[in-house]
């Protein structure tokens, strides 16, 4: 998902579990300036208790989504989801990356196709997206079984084109989070 701007302001919730996958600590990290340019959500490995090397893939992973895009890695939130303690397949993450970047402009079937592909244990897909007075607000979801402890292997991602700044679009995700 990218944002195309104006505007680059954003927020996040994360998980509580003490425990955290290396996409984790890298998007907190993104996050904190209240900005971002792009998410890339991949599924089939969480990246999780995978160390530092786990590490470095996410940073790879944000590297190479930065530069297909034109901007800084640094923009970049990455979501992992799947099998915890092994390490992505960097192989098919280089081959996957100019994939879905080049897919950017798919049209309307590209939340779907998007919702579609971070199922793990979901039997259907989750998306909405809602207008009203000039603004829209879209999501996709994923994440079924396993909630506890707060956020524990959901992904979320939310869009919108309302103007608000980082510190009030983190106020309204905490409380719809909540």
């Amino acid at each position: 998902m990218v944002n195309d701007g104006p505007e680059f302001n954003a927020a996040a919730v994360f998980t509580s579990n003490r425990v955290a996958a290396a996409p984790v600590h890298w998007s907190r990290e993104v996050i904190r300036q209240g900005t971002c340019r792009a998410v890339i959500l991949n599924s089939g490995g969480a990246n999780a208790c995978t160390g530092a090397q786990g590490f470095q893939n996410t940073h790879e992973t944000a590297e190479l989504v930065a530069e297909r895009l034109g901007v800084g890695a640094g923009d970049v939130v990455v979501c992992s989801t799947g099998l915890i303690g092994e390490q992505l397949p960097m192989d098919v993450m280089k081959a996957g990356i100019p994939a879905v970047t080049d897919a950017l402009a798919a049209g309307p079937d590209a939340g779907k196709a998007a919702a579609e592909a971070i199922m793990t244990t979901d039997s259907v897909s989750k998306q909405a997206c809602a207008a009203r007075d000039g603004w829209t607000v879209g999501g996709i979801a994923k994440g079924a079984g396993m909630l506890a402890p707060g956020l524990a292997t959901m992904l979320v991602v939310i869009t919108t084109d309302a103007k608000l700044p980082a510190d009030a679009l983190g106020r309204a995700l905490r409380e719809a989070a909540g």
